[in-house]
């Protein structure tokens, strides 16, 4: 099955069915298109914009189109597959609600009505060309001629319409990329995925502080590494700082959840803030382990990235018998005051093999090397490495949702690859690369343990967008951890 790309006008036609290998279908204005193939659905051309910072040239991709003649609404899940490649072409993109009207509209104060319903543009076809399509599989672009202040009978439509017209003919190779993505696919979900018990705990601080001490509540660095998150919380009222010296003296601050060197709690302290500390338990575990360590006068090699926040506040409890380790060539080559008296820690989210190659090393160069009491790799972190090395081997691609300043689900990536499995982290569904889908028929999903489940939702809303989609989870091992919150917020 193949998606198609339909053209309602004869100009619409001419710009967009040249650069496409199965050319464009001229459909007109009928509803359901005709004799349309039942399938993936892209409907192109030209449309008025409804608000005055969208404008001519510019695209709007619709996340639903709503058909001011019966009401209906047809949601469009996979539009931002488009947004995303449209974008990296370097095209102006809007993203938002389309309206489709009987006739055209062009009074000034009806296209008022129509933006203050939240519609970006307006046309005459899509929701009718629509009709028909199987559910979530519509997606549509259209390019702008007129605007409120450009009104479309007026000097100047001419060229905003060859404007228009020409930005669809150089659009044309994404459409072409998202013909041949179309397909019918199987997912296959990781599970465990997404929130860990930590950052669950850490996002719920936040929300607690701002419930309890109201506005403003500041957050030192990024609560958990997820923008998504960040964005979030920043909506609800919650203000990001890179240094606590930033934060007024006297207000509330939040610790993120990879932790802090103590010289940050002192500095808190010292501007007399009300601090509450999100730090993941099992980072703490580790802090603990360091002090205990360097209490007894050993080196303590710390396996981890030297640049990754919970390695910079972990080094911090005793920066003069830390010796950070970041792989196993470093293992090779560092060395200790005394050789009788060393111990050794990890950083939470890495990646267990490469971790564990490392840790071999030291005890061979080391006999009497002190390991933690217990596994410092969290479990949410071994557990998901486990489920996706699990997918990674039944699938033909791999996509782990993540930003990029997420260790754990760096790690992520690295173990699908180990596996063979072509594999990428993505914030979100926009950037997911239409051509890694070209010829995929199976594709595996899992998200970092700071990735909202939502955006989960949303990558599979937007694959099913490409054609029928059979979705499995392949559970691996179940998690019942809860952590208490701190008292500061209960």
């Amino acid at each position: 099955m193949t998606g198609v790309v339909c053209t309602p006008l004869r100009t619409e036609w001419l710009a967009v069915s040249p650069g496409l290998s199965g050319g464009a279908l001229r459909t007109g204005r009928s509803r359901g298109g005709g004799d349309l193939p039942v399938g993936p659905r892209l409907v192109t051309g030209v449309a008025g914009a409804l608000r005055a910072d969208v404008e001519p040239g510019d695209l709007v991709v619709a996340t639903e189109v709503r058909d001011l003649t019966t009401g209906e609404v047809t949601a469009c899940p996979a539009s931002a597959l488009l947004v995303g490649a449209l974008r990296r072409a370097g095209f102006t993109v809007h993203h938002g609600p389309l309206a489709t009207a009987e006739a055209i509209v062009d009074d000034p104060s009806e296209r008022a009505v129509l933006a203050e319903a939240g519609n970006l543009a307006v046309d005459t076809e899509s929701a009718l060309l629509l009709a028909g399509v199987p559910e979530g599989q519509a997606v549509v672009v259209r390019a702008i001629v007129d605007t409120p202040d450009q009104r479309l009978f007026s000097l100047g439509t001419a060229p905003r319409g060859i404007k228009a017209l020409v930005m669809l003919r150089r659009a044309a190779p994404v459409l072409e990329d998202w013909v041949r993505a179309t397909a019918d696919r199987e997912i296959l979900l990781a599970a465990p995925r997404s929130f860990c018990a930590g950052v669950e705990r850490a996002i719920d601080i936040v929300d607690r502080s701002l419930d309890k001490f109201g506005e403003p509540v500041y957050v030192r660095r990024q609560i958990v590494h997820n923008r998504h998150v960040v964005a979030e919380l920043e909506q609800k009222g919650a203000i990001f700082v890179e240094e606590v010296e930033e934060v007024p003296e006297g207000s509330v601050v939040v610790l993120a959840a990879h932790g802090v060197a103590p010289s940050v709690r002192a500095e808190a302290e010292a501007r007399r803030l009300r601090t509450v500390d999100a730090t993941c338990p099992l980072v703490t575990k580790v802090h603990t382990e360091v002090r205990r360590f360097a209490g007894l006068d050993h080196t303590v090699f710390l396996i981890g990235h030297a640049d990754h926040e919970e390695v910079v506040g972990t080094l911090g409890e005793a920066p003069g018998n830390v010796v950070v380790v970041n792989d196993p060539d470093e293992a090779q080559t560092v060395e200790a005051a005394d050789p009788e008296k060393v111990s050794y820690v990890m950083q939470t989210t890495l990646a267990v093999d490469e971790a564990e190659k490392t840790a071999t090393i030291l005890r061979e160069r080391f006999p009497a090397l002190n390991a933690p009491r217990k596994d410092d790799i969290c479990y949410a972190t071994t557990n998901r490495q486990q489920a996706v090395r699990s997918v990674a081997r039944q699938s033909d691609l791999v996509i782990v949702l993540g930003s990029r300043n997420s260790s754990n689900s760096q790690r992520l990536v690295e173990v699908a690859r180990g596996e063979g499995t072509p594999a990428y982290l993505v914030d979100d569904l926009s950037e997911v690369d239409l051509a890694w889908l070209q010829g995929v028929g199976t594709v595996g999903i899992t998200a970092g343990a700071s990735a909202p489940p939502h955006l989960v939702d949303e990558v599979v809303a937007g694959i099913g967008g490409l054609g029928r989609v059979d979705v499995r989870e392949t559970p691996v091992v179940s998690e019942s951890v809860r952590f208490t919150l701190p008292r500061e917020v209960i």
